[in-house]
């Protein structure tokens, strides 16, 4: 008893001492990372095509704005423990690659491990948290992404608050992703201490795949966000991973379902594709303004699933001026037509129906009482007085 009573005044203290930098995301984030589509193969001349094709193909515009690379930039350390680059992928070394994306008017991230060792067996930050931090802000890093390999042992609140800790005290504001899977429930304890947390394992690039390591595919990982919007909201979010918008591995509708409920979630946008490749398909998920402005609405609420008939769901989310979002989902491979069930989003007077895909009003909620769903897909609808 005495060790639990113990254990529950480290957790508080802990977390109320965390001193994470406050509103660096109003609204959640926006950006790219390296690991979904390159693994551990990156290097500085393929992070600055993606900085360059970021400008040319729209993204910044749209507003994605962090460029992460992810786990394998670092090689060692140094004799007074500071982490060194691998220079053969990174020649010019981390600041200078850095300094090529502020030029470019993007933010950049970068990425580490609360273990001894990250993901891909590099070094690790447990014990050079302040050391870590301190060189980030000098690299004018952005943004850390931070794992959770090889950390048996290791107190996860501890660990992240740590971190956040020396990230505050850095002197530059960096945006905190604690990616340490859900394992310890982060949403209940580290709103002072992340600016957004991983509540699952790693996506993968399918409808509903699980693998044995933990991955999955993103129906699961939507099924998981279910009664956890209460957590989020401005600067603190809910994060169940990178998008794999085009990728490769799913239909263009189901790619289409995959991005309007990380929208609707209120999720970071965080895409995991070669954006120096797309195609127009690509290009018009990634891109739908109408979409990311549900995502990136200014009352920062997180959607949440209203309705569920087995194959057939709804979810809504409450927009700014008094608008609602709603996603009709089949999860069937059949086309269903189902009643409209406008009562049950909370929709009690007539509204206008801006279809977010199509672009354009179909309707009124008191005209349209059915709608039709194809198989895998969605309708996205943006609900206005």
């Amino acid at each position: 008893m005495k060790k639990l009573i113990l254990l529950v005044i480290l957790f508080f203290t802990l977390t109320l001492s965390a001193q994470k930098t406050p509103n660096l995301v109003p609204t959640p984030p926006m950006g790219w990372n390296s690991w979904n589509k390159f693994g551990c193969d990156v290097n500085e001349k393929l992070i600055k095509e993606m900085a360059d094709a970021f400008v040319a193909n729209g993204l910044k515009d749209a507003g994605y704005e962090y460029i992460v690379i992810d786990d394998c930039w670092q090689i060692a350390r140094d004799s007074k423990g500071k982490i060194v680059a691998d220079s053969t992928r990174f020649p010019s070394g981390i600041k200078a690659l850095g300094d090529y994306i502020h030029s470019k008017g993007l933010k950049f991230g970068i990425y580490s491990c609360a273990g001894i060792r990250t993901c891909q067996e590099r070094p690790g930050s447990n014990g050079y948290e302040v050391i870590d931090a301190n060189t980030y802000a000098e690299w004018g890093v952005d943004y850390l992404k931070y794992d959770w390999c090889n950390s048996y042992g290791i107190d996860p609140v501890k660990a992240y608050t740590d971190m956040s800790n020396a990230l505050s005290k850095s002197g530059r504001p960096i945006v905190f992703s604690m990616c340490e899977w859900g394992n310890s429930r982060p949403y209940t304890w580290a709103q002072n201490v992340g600016h957004l947390w991983r509540t699952t394992g790693d996506i993968q690039d399918c409808w509903d795949c699980k693998k044995d390591w933990g991955g999955m595919g993103w129906t699961t990982i939507l099924d998981m966000q279910v009664g956890l919007e209460k957590y989020a909201g401005p600067g603190h979010w809910n994060d169940p991973d990178m998008l794999e918008v085009g990728n490769g591995n799913m239909k263009y509708n189901e790619y289409i379902a995959h991005f309007s409920f990380w929208c609707i979630l209120a999720s970071p946008l965080m895409a995991g594709n070669d954006i120096r490749n797309m195609n127009d398909s690509t290009k018009n998920i990634l891109l739908n303004k109408d979409a990311i402005a549900i995502n990136q609405d200014k009352e920062s609420i997180q959607g949440k699933k209203v309705y569920d008939d087995g194959d057939f769901e709804i979810w809504s989310k409450p927009l700014d001026h008094g608008d609602v979002a709603v996603i009709f989902f089949n999860r069937n491979e059949k086309k269903y037509d189902f009643t409209a069930l406008w009562e049950t989003v909370g929709i009690k007077g007539n509204m206008k129906v801006f279809d977010i895909w199509k672009h354009k009003n179909v309707g009124t909620t008191t005209k349209m009482k059915t709608v039709s769903i194809e198989g895998h897909s969605v309708l996205f609808f943006h609900l206005k007085k």
